[in-house]
């Protein structure tokens, strides 16, 4: 839908050199669809409509507002869909937190801050991460497979972000309640 002023749409097209059809968005609320189950849960958004019940979609189709469940996690990591070639994983990172220095040798990797700030940091070797970038909201960090890298959090709230890798990194289903739990999980897998 464009703005027309008139019944002629383009009647001010030559007039004024810098004059565009700008489109004009219905910014009326839609209705909420979530997909399949994902109806009640134990998460909230800020304005208590939309539940989202954030677990691991599996390779089912499935869409969600990315920005409302990032926000609503709590947990250190949850995976919220695994499928063959790619994961979708939340996080919340505690006040003065870190994701802790790690690298991924075969997995490229995507994150994005939906809230909070902190900073990020990458190199070649471990001892070494000479990247370093302050993030913040609407950030999007994109890591290359065989780079060494940590996020931490500098703020006075929780980071809240997500993860893409490809391929997939986690278990399917991988719930870490908190670092200490990640530290531990991933021990144990290996």
């Amino acid at each position: 839908m464009y703005n027309s002023y008139g019944m002629n749409p383009y009647q001010y097209q030559y007039q004024n050199p810098y004059y565009v059809n700008l489109p004009v968005y219905n910014y009326t609320r839609q209705p909420n669809y979530w997909a399949g189950d994902a109806i009640l849960g134990n998460f909230q958004s800020p304005n208590g409509r939309n539940k989202i019940n954030i677990k691991d979609y599996g390779s089912k189709p499935f869409v969600v507002n990315i920005n409302e469940a990032t926000k609503q996690n709590n947990t250190y990591r949850t995976v919220l869909w695994t499928g063959n070639h790619l994961q979708v994983t939340l996080m919340s990172l505690k006040v003065g937190e870190d994701i802790g220095i790690e690298i991924h040798p075969d997995v490229d990797q995507f994150l994005r801050i939906e809230q909070g700030q902190g900073i990020v940091q990458m190199g070649m070797t471990k001892d070494n991460l000479n990247f370093v970038r302050k993030v913040y909201d609407d950030s999007a960090i994109m890591i290359p497979a065989g780079t060494w890298h940590n996020v931490t959090n500098t703020g006075n709230i929780p980071l809240k972000l997500y993860s893409i890798y490809a391929p997939p990194h986690h278990p399917f289903g991988t719930v870490h309640m908190t670092k200490a739990d990640a530290l531990t999980a991933e021990r144990e897998w290996g």
